[in-house]
């Protein structure tokens, strides 16, 4: 796990901010070993083999997931947004998530990376 985005996550100023992204963090390590993590546009990416696989990003209101690479993956029903290619989870203070349908996706997606 890479400093920075330790450093990025304990900066957050909302603890529930930082409690999902601890979380999310987790998932992504779980998905995929050997993941390089990276500061990028202001918040934590992860790539598998120089490409992008996921990435955190926080607002006022809620903490996102992006999933990238998953144009072939079917996703949950009113669950995440997005294009084809990149599925986003937006998470806000009292929301929770299943853990393990998102390593479950993310693995799938970044299989082929």
């Amino acid at each position: 796990m890479k400093q920075e985005v330790t450093d990025f996550i304990e900066a957050l100023k909302e603890p529930w901010h930082k409690e999902f992204s601890v979380c999310l963090r987790e998932v992504v390590h779980q998905a995929i070993p050997n993941v390089h993590e990276r500061i990028q546009y202001k918040k934590p990416h992860f790539l598998k083999n120089g490409k992008y696989a996921a990435a955190i990003s926080t607002a006022k209101e809620t903490v996102s997931f992006t999933i990238f690479n998953c144009s072939e993956l079917t996703f949950p029903e009113g669950v995440f947004d997005g294009p084809a290619e990149r599925k986003t989870l937006k998470l806000r203070k009292e929301d929770t998530f299943d853990s393990e349908q998102l390593v479950s996706l993310l693995r799938q997606a970044s299989n082929s990376l």
